[in-house]
């Protein structure tokens, strides 16, 4: 004989409050989506066509992939020159995560190598560049989150 199955919990966060619903069944068992399937992407960014200007040159640009007033997201993928020319962003927050291989950033507030599995937040109007180092990889990937509104460091909160 079998046992009654156990409601399922969803948690949904909206507003930035955990509203904890009670489920019959799996939500995303359903039927196949019917309108607007292309809100939900799906890439990789080690294929190909995501190569930014920036590939093989110090004065390209990293490749954006989504954009909107408030948040920007780019790939970059710096491999053979340095950054050869300081940048600064007024307008926005740099968040920079290393994906593949690691590159030095130096800023006005110190300089460090962002490994792998890293990130870095380079506040407004803080002028910093990207140079290569010895723990760099023939190609350098780094996703780059761009943030108007101010970030807050919650990682230590529980």
């Amino acid at each position: 004989m079998a046992l009654p199955k156990a409601p399922l919990r969803e948690v949904i966060t909206i507003d930035g409050v955990n509203v904890e619903l009670e489920m019959k069944s799996n939500p995303i068992e359903n039927l196949g989506v019917l309108k607007a399937k292309e809100l939900f992407h799906y890439l990789s960014i080690f294929d190909a066509k995501y190569q930014p200007s920036n590939y093989n040159k110090a004065d390209g640009s990293p490749l954006r992939l989504f954009d909107s007033p408030s948040c920007k997201i780019d790939v970059s993928k710096r491999s053979k020159e340095d950054m050869g020319f300081w940048h600064r962003n007024v307008d926005f927050h740099e968040v920079i995560i290393c994906v593949r291989g690691a590159l030095r950033w130096e800023t006005e507030m110190g300089t460090v190598v962002l490994k792998e599995g890293e990130l870095i937040v380079i506040p407004k109007g803080i002028t910093h560049r990207s140079m290569l180092c010895e723990e760099s990889a023939a190609e350098n990937v780094l996703i780059e989150l761009k943030c108007r509104d101010k970030l807050n460091y919650v990682g230590d909160n529980k």
